[in-house]
């Protein structure tokens, strides 16, 4: 009887170490699911430290992977005056996420600054198709496009 309720014991403590190892990992992955942390970039661009948000973008290590860091590293580089740079990470960024409403509106914007028009209009097409019911960066690319227009 002592053995069996041992037994109890020992096979309630492996299930109990088994799920408290899957939690873990769930609670890794939700957090890694939504990526690096940009609240610090996001910081420096607003500040308009375009080169400090430049590296500290390239250091992130899995940013070759990720959309948001990709078009945060284009739009610094715009914002820097580095343009074909920018226009990679943008390309890349739709690459990995072609719904990026962010990265849709900022290679608009650097059309627009070159003068390719009909691209911005492409981009801004597409982000209607997007936000039917509009959004913010739908808006900042129908005004960006205006305004070259005048």
């Amino acid at each position: 009887m002592r053995l069996n309720a041992l037994l109890v014991s020992f096979s309630a403590a492996v299930l109990l170490s088994v799920s408290l190892a899957q939690a873990d990992d769930s609670v890794f992955n939700a957090a890694t699911a939504t990526g690096p942390d940009l609240t610090s970039i996001r910081t420096k661009i607003k500040a308009q430290d375009f080169t400090g948000a430049v590296k500290e973008l390239s250091a992130i290590p899995e940013g070759s992977k990720n959309a948001d860091v990709q078009n945060l590293l284009g739009f610094s580089l715009r914002k820097s005056g580095d343009w074909k740079t920018a226009l990679v990470h943008y390309t890349k960024a739709l690459e990995l996420d072609p719904k990026h409403k962010g990265a849709l509106e900022y290679l608009g914007e650097l059309y627009v600054d070159r003068g390719e028009m009909d691209k911005a209009r492409e981009n801004l097409g597409r982000l209607e198709n997007l936000c039917p019911k509009g959004c913010e960066e739908l808006d900042d690319l129908k005004k960006a496009i205006a305004a070259k227009a005048k």
